[in-house]
């Protein structure tokens, strides 16, 4: 097994609590349009960037569902609750990426554009731990395909095998797993299941328990 050189994250759902807030705008945007929330949309878009959410909501939906409008309404109420109270940090979140960053290099893989991710992380001053940010805009395929970590490992100048991805979504390890990364999942807001589990490398109950791994 190689030595691992690099720890790349993603950030919603693993060093942000975006996801709680994700829920709560999801759910009052389709309030808004009367339509049921009972579809399981939202663990299917987790970790996927916009263009493969608009297509799962037009699947589960309709083509005829106004994806584009709900994802804007959702994020307009996305940012009022972002202005109004902030976004939490993760348990350990601050804690973990100080001890990693003597240890290894850190890298950043989030579905999310560029300019929410630096604004976000660095409203949770954690911005500075990260050495590169590979962001939903920057690919044209989101996970679970392999792209973004492909580049995350690419703008390092290291090959997938001896980096490892932190991950909360089955998307998101199914993505860094496919481009050849060793994976750690800590489980947000959906478990790893029997036919996730084999892709996974190390679950944690929180980010804190990496340090007993890495």
């Amino acid at each position: 097994m190689e030595q691992i050189k690099a720890v790349i994250f993603d950030m919603d759902g693993v060093l942000l609590d975006t996801e709680s807030m994700c829920d709560k705008t999801w759910a009052a945007a389709l309030a808004e349009k009367g339509v049921r929330n009972d579809l399981g949309a939202i663990d299917k878009c987790r970790g996927t960037n916009m263009s493969d959410t608009l297509r799962i909501l037009k699947e589960l939906y309709g083509k005829d569902f106004p994806a584009e409008k709900f994802m804007k309404r959702s994020g307009e109420l996305f940012h009022e609750m972002e202005i109004s109270s902030g976004i939490p940090v993760m348990p350990f979140a601050a804690q973990i990426l100080k001890y990693l960053k003597p240890r290894y290099r850190l890298a950043l893989a989030s579905s999310t554009k560029k300019t929410s991710v630096c604004r976000q992380l660095g409203n949770a001053g954690l911005l500075e731990y990260f050495e590169t940010l590979t962001t939903g805009d920057m690919v044209v395929h989101g996970k679970p395909d392999p792209e973004i970590y492909a580049l995350a490992c690419k703008s390092l100048g290291l090959e997938p095998e001896v980096c490892v991805a932190v991950e909360d979504s089955p998307n998101g390890i199914k993505s860094a797993s496919s481009c050849g990364m060793r994976t750690i999942m800590v489980p947000d807001k959906v478990q790893p299941d029997d036919e996730l589990l084999p892709l996974i490398w190390k679950v944690c109950g929180n980010l804190g328990e990496i340090e007993r791994i890495l």
